[in-house]
């Protein structure tokens, strides 16, 4: 087996805590987070404070830019929303996740959180809950799945999921220090496991009500990529990273209401699932940042999938749309949550009637 490993993982370790240990005097490094114009990837800078913020209120807003097509660099306004402790510069600095908004201060185009955070408000009443199991699969950086052999294939799968053992598990060190990085930064993470394929993993982040479960996905999210980036390696969301008889990667979600969770809870169980139904080729637009293309190499209806063309749903079955009580298999791993939270409410919890807050949401077709 071969390691492709990056150049800057190798860099003396010893060294780096030597000057991260240094004392601050009294100042805070903020880094901001954010998702780019790509919709799916996160971006980040860090500036001073003079002194340790005590709520999102203190963070004052920034700027970014976003390359358009054909290539021009538009300013865009970072808007802090949700903040966090720093798990790699530690107390007390933070990291703060942003939304983005244009120059006229209307939100960007992959500012889906701005529609969900609508969607949310309206529904509250409702106190919705949602916990994610996040997929996604470690690869060297030159995009060979980590700990593969360099030439041909580790045995079929079988063995991984949940495996223990070198020969079953790819990368656990990884996955620990993101999930104590997690914990650290105050992020709802209730859990880790080793996947179907060698080299896929997947974290589950919940339960958080409304708007909150995208905030810590996202951040979750951006915690994977810079504990990868330590290591060496990188974390792919790709849906089906690896053709053929492997398990591709999504973003299951898991969801219910105060009456779903209520005595006779069936009955409106089944009564989100038939709207759901109602609206599943609309959904699978939403169900990654490609209008549904991606989820097409994904949702075959085999490898634990449903087909993408059809809705399904049972108890105890893997091979469907929506397994009862309330899991939706569809969303692919590089989804954005806002977009599939924000669905899944207006969907099951919002009159017919009512403003229909999705089409915020631009999407492109599913073609």
């Amino acid at each position: 087996m071969t390691h492709t490993l990056s150049v800057s993982s190798q860099l003396n370790q010893v060294r780096h805590s030597h000057y991260l240990s240094l004392p601050q005097g009294g100042l805070c490094q903020v880094t901001y987070v954010w998702i780019d114009e790509s919709g799916e990837n996160l971006r980040c800078k860090t500036r001073t404070l003079e002194s340790e913020p005590s709520s999102i209120e203190d963070i004052p807003e920034w700027n970014c830019v976003f390359v358009s097509h054909p290539a021009t660099l538009n300013t865009m306004i970072l808007v802090p929303v949700c903040i966090f402790r720093d798990p790699f510069m530690l107390d007390p600095n933070k990291l703060v996740l942003c939304e983005v908004l244009k120059i006229n201060r209307k939100p960007a185009d992959t500012n889906h959180r701005h529609a969900c955070k609508k969607i949310m408000e309206k529904v509250k009443e409702s106190i919705l809950w949602f916990g994610m199991e996040q997929e996604y699969t470690l690869l060297g950086i030159d995009g060979h799945p980590y700990s593969w052999p360099s030439n041909s294939y580790p045995k079929p799968q079988g063995p991984y999921n949940c495996g223990v053992g070198a020969d079953r598990a790819y990368g656990r060190d990884i996955v620990e220090c993101h999930y104590k990085a997690c914990i650290y930064a105050d992020i709802k993470i209730c859990g880790i496991n080793a996947e179907s394929m060698p080299s896929q993993w997947e974290f589950q982040v919940g339960p958080c009500e409304g708007i909150v479960a995208g905030d810590h996905l996202w951040m979750a999210r951006f915690l994977l990529q810079r504990v990868c980036e330590d290591f060496g390696v990188i974390a792919t969301l790709d849906p089906k990273p690896i053709p053929g008889n492997w398990n591709g990667a999504g973003c299951h979600i898991n969801f219910s209401t105060e009456a779903t969770r209520a005595e006779g809870g069936l009955e409106h169980i089944e009564m989100s699932i038939e709207k759901l139904c109602a609206r599943h080729v609309e959904y699978i637009r939403i169900s990654d940042p490609h209008g549904g293309q991606d989820n097409q190499r994904r949702l075959t209806g085999v490898n634990d999938t449903s087909n993408i063309h059809e809705f399904s749903s049972a108890v105890d079955s893997r091979e469907v749309s929506i397994r009862i009580p309330l899991e939706d298999r569809r969303p692919a791993a590089n989804c954005d949550p806002y977009a599939v939270t924000g669905a899944i409410a207006q969907t099951c919890l919002m009159e017919d009637e009512e403003e229909d807050l999705l089409s915020d949401l631009d999407i492109n077709d599913l073609e």
